[in-house]
């Protein structure tokens, strides 16, 4: 449980509805927001030859990260992950 806290902290310590809604929002617009900056450098750094598969490389983990902050986030809320 320390490891999800030391790499999703935001995940945690959720009392009530309007903080659950708050994070949620923060987590999907700061994955759009990350994945739009990702399609604009892949746009226009397509022409060097390794760059586009390490942006979609890292495009891929944020989008993991950010699914699995999701995820933890509503599974404290609703107590199935103990504290």
């Amino acid at each position: 449980m320390d490891f999800l806290k030391k790499f999703w902290p935001f995940s945690f310590n959720t009392e009530d509805v309007k903080q659950l809604v708050i994070k949620a929002i923060i987590y999907v617009v700061v994955g759009a927001v990350f994945g739009a900056l990702i399609a604009v450098a892949n746009l226009l750094l397509k022409d060097v030859p390794a760059l586009p598969i390490i942006l979609n490389l890292v495009s891929y983990l944020a989008e993991l990260y950010v699914t699995a902050g999701l995820v933890f986030l509503f599974l404290s809320y609703f107590k199935v992950l103990k504290d």
